[in-house]
């Protein structure tokens, strides 16, 4: 099968074409043929940090890519409620020794998997695995309820955009932060309010919005040195999911405010399988979420094939992406 692969990590010149055997079904798991994968921030991270990562880093040479939207070609042993043919979705690799996406076939856990939305493309569903599981894992665990004053810091990223279409559905007042006019009318068309974070100041923005008490819910897919803006806009008690928490952090201001953090780190189930079955369960909810026309994933404006995928790094890399960049396999 043709593959991407990288033999060294660096910067986006590492991918190299490659003619890799195809994988054979084993107990537990499908074998998948790959329409579409995407490019999420974790999978440049591997590219360039490497054994940096830990056990994120894969065996070289290494097929990377984790989303995938595709058709099961052969289905392993003990694995029920999937076919031959079926459409399907799922975050299943590019990790570790977990091989990804990048190439022609994946061989997938069958509980990393669920039956793809039908009523999106598989370039949609290809686009919305790994960003769908961390903002539905985020706002759950944050124990989001109607008619709270939800916000969701980076709006129109990759998490961020699917975040605020979940917390409009779980019935939340849902404001996000963004950076120009182009994002504040993508959030707008979500059913958000657009915040443009260069322009007001968090206190401003919680004395417009919220009368000065504060969001009660603060999904920060920004995370690091932003989680001090998202301790500032918190009400008191307020629950705070993060996707990004890998720095020293001064928690003062969460404690005289009693907030509660929540840090999502949706790989541990195929790093540690651990819980896998609870990423089939969220995939299936998204689906369901999808196919009831209120969740949409937003695609880049360009388009990129499998060798194209040097490319496809550099596009997300650029900072210029609303929503998700996806390559056709």
């Amino acid at each position: 099968m043709k593959a991407m692969t990288i033999k060294e990590f660096g910067d986006s010149s590492v991918f190299q074409a490659a003619e890799l055997a195809k994988p054979e079904a084993t107990k537990g798991h499908l074998v998948i043929k790959v329409v579409a994968t995407s490019v999420n921030t974790v999978d440049m991270m591997i590219r360039q940090m490497g054994t940096d990562l830990g056990p994120l880093a894969p065996q070289l040479p290494g097929v990377l890519g984790m989303d995938f939207a595709g058709t099961v070609e052969v289905v392993g042993a003990d694995v029920t409620g999937f076919a031959v043919g079926d459409d399907v979705f799922g975050c299943a690799g590019g990790l570790g020794e977990l091989q990804g996406a990048l190439a022609e076939y994946i061989l997938a856990d069958a509980k990393l998997v669920a039956h793809k939305p039908k009523s999106i493309s598989m370039r949609e569903a290809a686009a919305l695995p790994l960003v769908g599981i961390t903002a539905y894992e985020g706002l759950i665990r944050a124990g989001i309820q109607p008619g709270q004053n939800v916000l969701v810091h980076g709006g129109a990223g990759g998490v961020g955009h699917i975040a605020v279409q979940l917390a409009n559905y779980f019935g939340g007042n849902v404001f996000a932060t963004i950076s120009d006019d182009e994002q504040a009318s993508v959030i707008e068309k979500m059913g958000g309010t657009a915040i443009n974070y260069k322009q007001e100041s968090v206190a401003d923005y919680v004395a417009k919005h919220t009368g000065g008490a504060g969001f009660e819910l603060v999904f920060d897919s920004v995370g690091g040195e932003n989680l001090n803006a998202s301790f500032e806009a918190a009400a008191l008690n307020a629950n705070i999911a993060t996707t990004v928490s890998l720095l020293n952090l001064d928690l003062t201001a969460a404690h005289f405010k009693g907030l509660s953090l929540h840090v999502v780190f949706m790989l541990i189930p195929m790093l540690h399988n651990h819980k896998r079955e609870q990423h089939q369960h969220i995939l299936t909810q998204l689906a369901n979420i999808v196919d009831e026309g209120k969740l949409k994933p937003i695609l880049d404006t360009e388009t990129f094939a499998l060798e194209d995928v040097s490319k496809a790094h550099d596009r997300l890399a650029s900072r210029k992406v609303i929503g998700k960049v996806v390559i056709d396999v």
